[in-house]
């Protein structure tokens, strides 16, 4: 058994080796003997827009669904893979087939049986096609074999090895082909009734108020979970959240929904802890996109002259009280351990107000009497005070250069439509997650391929450029370390030079949480996992 033959091996070097190796997948679950029942009430900021996870990976969805839907594997922090829906995998020496065994005597919450079938249909159907990331996570897959109800085979173009790090319940999870088969996926019930195989089961979701799931009594794994009830609760007031978690109304908040400056200060107290553990699969960056296409932002001098203006170490210093790290290309600089990641001009750590300026004067846009350039509407994600923060900073900078915008927040399933349906937007403050490769998480932002109307999270700016979809394309699937190496060294290149999206500062979430919730804290996947294990100890 193995993840990748001799020859694939070597591009993916060091990094692979200490995230992904498997000496064997069947392997036991945690020991602990956790204590049953309970209510755990958690912050899930801000409501989501939809609980089709299949559809969408909107932040919130991800809090919710991974505990009711589940993937063929997780990972643990190390790492390293752990069997769910698939107990385990054997791969051809040449990596263009992939064997998993799956799981007997699973069912779904409605009491139908999971098989094989259900896989081939999330993945080829469902995706493969709709999924924001799918498409380039099963890129190679050209079908999957189903021999018997608990075999399901990819077959691969050619060898995919960061497909093994794309099965988890938030970046692949499997869906009931029963009750999706012959619907339009997009608009199906089941997208706010789902049903899924995990240890929690979905019961209700009051608008405005919480989403409660509880336990699953025929949950595959004996004795598990431990917790009778999880209930994830909208708190639109970031003062109010924080109180809430001050009074133990809620024991577990994650994606900064405790304000940085608030999580600082609880940190200190016996019964509330605060970690970065959690986010280790996912690469977030925070980041400006712009559209391409139309309106004032055309023209990649303007945005060349904003990153070089904007001063990163301030706001991950002032606004986010220190957790992050300066952006310095396209990609994370967490891409150095695969010899991916190379720094890149126009990305100055402080910023440089007169070079932008420069910049600017160069390329023939001078200012009126009032000291402005051009105008344009700032949309600001809608996720918390953090966000606004960082809209009001980067407004005063780009007044400084002579670019007046104004800031716009809305709702989520505004923003989402906005940028992702309509494009009717000019520069839009987000962040996306880079995923532990490139091909997962990045591509998605810049392929010409991946201007896809009405799916969330790709590349909304509709920057298209064939010689760096070209290098994409043999970036993704190079097996040569040093040709890949020089791939992506050409891309972050082009892609300092156009800049459709300009990185600001790759961040680091916290988790604040109550003590006496256990269990919790073994995934890679962090917020984003099941919940299977967590317990209270009071």
């Amino acid at each position: 058994m193995q993840i990748v033959n001799e020859r694939e091996g070597s591009m993916f070097k060091n990094f692979i080796v200490k995230l992904f190796a498997i000496t064997g997948l069947l392997f036991s679950f945690s020991a602990h003997a956790g204590k049953s029942g309970g209510t755990l009430s958690f912050l899930v900021q801000p409501e989501p827009p939809t609980l089709a996870s299949y559809v969408s990976t909107s932040g919130p969805i991800g809090l919710v669904m991974p505990k009711v839907y589940e993937g063929l594997f997780d990972y643990d922090n190390d790492g390293k893979m752990v069997p769910i829906l698939a107990e385990s995998y054997e791969m051809s020496t040449d990596g263009k087939t992939v064997k998993f065994n799956l799981r007997k005597g699973v069912k779904w919450h409605d009491g139908k049986p999971f098989t094989s079938a259900d896989v081939k249909f999330t993945i080829m159907n469902v995706l493969k096609k709709v999924h924001p990331r799918g498409p380039n996570s099963f890129r190679e897959v050209t079908d999957i074999e189903t021999p018997d109800a608990h075999t399901a085979i990819f077959k691969l173009k050619k060898p995919a090895p960061y497909m093994m790090r794309s099965f988890s319940a938030y970046e692949s999870p499997i869906v009931p082909k029963h009750l999706l088969e012959g619907k339009d996926v997009k608009s199906a019930p089941l997208a706010n009734n789902p049903v899924g195989t995990g240890p929690f089961k979905f019961v209700e979701w009051k608008k405005g108020q919480y989403i409660r799931l509880d336990k699953n009594p025929d949950y595959w794994q004996e004795g598990l979970p431990y917790l009778d009830r999880i209930v994830g609760r909208f708190i639109p007031d970031a003062s109010t959240r924080t109180a809430a978690m001050e009074k133990g109304e809620v024991l577990y908040a994650a994606y900064n929904a405790i304000p940085n400056i608030d999580a600082v200060r609880l940190k200190k107290r016996d019964d509330i802890a605060v970690t970065t553990d959690g986010y280790s699969m996912i690469n977030p960056m925070a980041l400006i996109e712009f559209n391409t296409k139309e309106g004032p932002f055309v023209d990649p001098a303007i945005r060349r002259a904003i990153s070089t203006a904007i001063d990163r170490r301030f706001m991950i210093d002032t606004i986010f009280f220190g957790y992050g790290k300066p952006a310095t290309s396209a990609l994370s600089s967490n891409f150095k351990a695969t010899n991916l990641h190379a720094s890149m001009p126009n990305y100055p750590e402080k910023g440089d107000k007169a070079a932008a300026n420069a910049i600017l004067d160069k390329a023939g846009y001078k200012k009126d009497s009032n000291g402005v350039r051009l105008k344009g509407v700032f949309d600001l994600i809608p996720y918390g005070e953090d966000w606004r923060r960082g809209g009001e900073y980067l407004k005063q900078v780009l007044a400084d250069i002579g670019i007046q915008v104004e800031l716009r927040y809305e709702d989520v399933p505004t923003w989402l439509k906005r940028i992702y349906h309509r494009y009717d937007f000019q520069m839009n403050l987000n962040y996306f997650y880079q995923l532990p490769d490139p091909v997962l998480g990045v591509h998605r932002h810049y392929g010409t391929d991946q201007i896809r109307k009405g799916t969330h999270f790709v590349n909304s700016s509709r920057y298209s450029n064939p010689k760096l979809d070209a290098l994409l394309d043999s970036g993704a699937g190079e097996p040569n370390a040093a040709k890949r190496t020089a791939a992506y060294k050409e891309i972050q290149q082009i892609l300092a030079n156009d800049m459709p999206v300009v990185n600001l500062f790759e961040l680091e979430f916290l988790v604040v949480y109550n003590t006496k919730l256990k269990g919790v804290y073994g995934s890679a996947m962090g917020a984003y996992g099941s919940f299977r294990e967590g317990y209270l100890d009071d």
